[in-house]
């Protein structure tokens, strides 16, 4: 019988525009471990003060709600969160957005900072010597399965659909992949496959890629996203942490390992990505350097982005805080308060001024006589009068000081901002001299 079977249907309005969604017994039966703790050290100071998954995005959201957005949409409601660098304000987040998992019907978040369970001298030294080091979480869960995912990627998808096909497969493990161009999966821990979709062979950042079967001009890359039988997943970590030699990383040491012993699957995103467009491109964004986390804020702004976050069948979930409605205000021939084709989130005040192809985080003030174009501006930003800011990043908590022109003069921004690869400028309280008093 099919693990499709299996599935208990969640009663929604029909719509051309929507598939069923489902929680099945097996994502009742599953933990999720969610890897947070990167540095994120090529977003530069915007990580300064933060990990990469605090890093807000979308207008209201933080990266890491996004990961936990499809545990909890697809049933999954065992959670595990394991951090390590500047977690203050991620552990915060999550403390005051997710607390309404409700431990009486068994479901939890666990916060997991490195605390050298294993040893005294060592912190996490990698994803997978992470996972080893909360064993014992993972046990005292009870679960038959475990995911591993990354809590820096942007994305909708339903785990459950991995998970069915995890099992369908008789797989010890099942590694979610992307269809890249095999010209660009250098960058990537790449699977190769045979018909059944068995992987036959592993790479990390190969110089010669292995194609698809049948598709010679595509690759699959790992997504970083892991199903395991969790007996078998215990057995493989005991197992690296006793090989002095290992790396104890699950791209370089434990997947090509298991490849040549065990039942390893990829199952490609399309199968199990939420919400695709008319393109059928699945949607995954590595925000990971400044101009990809700029390049991913303004396709927000379009009139049809290719991620919708206002898919109420399955909602990205944060904490949600109090604040009034966006407010324009003013309008003079030279003086009107206007948002064009903008993400503006509320607590702002758009006040005699212009935005264009924006995106205002919460709390955001923009008064009189100043233009924003192409830009991101984080929470609790005041931007002065006759400001210019064009394709920047504005971190929070930033006072732009009256008449400063950000994203004019490269040249200049330069001298006093960071600025990226592609000329994304990049203005932090620090570099404008100012102390912050809140939490990133």
């Amino acid at each position: 019988m099919s693990v499709e079977l299996d599935y208990l249907k969640k009663k929604q309005p029909a719509t051309e525009s929507t598939e069923a969604r489902f929680v099945s017994r097996l994502t009742k039966n599953t933990y999720a471990m969610v890897l947070a703790g990167g540095r994120g050290s090529r977003l530069h100071d915007l990580t300064s003060w933060r990990a990469k998954p605090a890093v807000p995005f979308g207008g209201k959201f933080r990266i890491i709600d996004f990961v936990l957005s499809n545990c909890v949409n697809s049933g999954i409601r065992r959670i595990g969160v394991a951090t390590q660098y500047k977690s203050h304000s991620l552990i915060q987040h999550i403390q005051r957005g997710w607390s309404f998992l409700n431990g009486q019907f068994g479901e939890y978040l666990d916060l997991l900072p490195a605390q050298q369970r294993v040893s005294e001298d060592q912190w996490y030294q990698g994803t997978a010597d992470a996972v080893f080091q909360n064993l014992d979480i993972i046990r005292s869960a009870k679960c038959e399965y475990v995911v591993i995912l990354a809590g820096d990627h942007i994305y909708k998808m339903d785990y459950g659909k991995l998970l069915a096909f995890h099992v369908e497969k008789k797989a010890d493990m099942t590694v979610a992949c992307l269809q890249v161009p095999v010209t660009e999966a250098y960058a990537f821990g790449v699977m190769g496959v045979n018909e059944e979709s068995r992987v036959v062979e592993f790479v990390e950042k190969p110089s010669n890629p292995p194609s698809i079967p049948g598709n010679p001009d595509k690759s699959l890359a790992s997504m970083g996203i892991y199903v395991f039988n969790t007996q078998f997943l215990i057995e493989q970590l005991i197992r690296d942490a006793d090989n002095p030699h290992s790396t104890h990383d699950f791209g370089k040491d434990l997947i090509p390992h298991m490849v040549e012993k065990y039942r390893v699957f990829a199952q490609g995103f399309e199968q199990s990505c939420v919400g695709m467009g008319d393109d059928k491109i699945p949607y995954w964004r590595d925000v990971g350097t400044i101009d990809s986390y700029w390049e991913a804020s303004m396709e927000m702004t379009k009139v049809v982005p290719d991620l919708n976050m206002y898919d109420q069948e399955w909602p990205i979930w944060t904490h949600q805080e109090q604040l009034p409605p966006a407010k324009f205000v003013f309008d003079e021939p030279n003086r009107r308060g206007c948002a064009v084709d903008s993400v503006v989130s509320g607590g702002c005040i758009v006040s005699g001024s212009t935005v264009k192809r924006s995106m205002l985080f919460s709390d955001v003030r923009v008064n009189s006589y100043s233009l924003i174009e192409d830009s991101v501006i984080l929470p609790d930003v005041d931007v002065g009068r006759y400001v210019v800011i064009k394709r920047a990043i504005i971190d929070k908590g930033c006072n732009i000081p009256d008449g400063l022109e950000i994203g004019v003069d490269i040249e200049s921004d330069k001298k006093r901002f960071y600025v990226s690869e592609n000329g994304i400028t990049l203005v932090t309280p620090d570099m404008l001299g100012q102390i912050v008093h809140t939490i990133r």
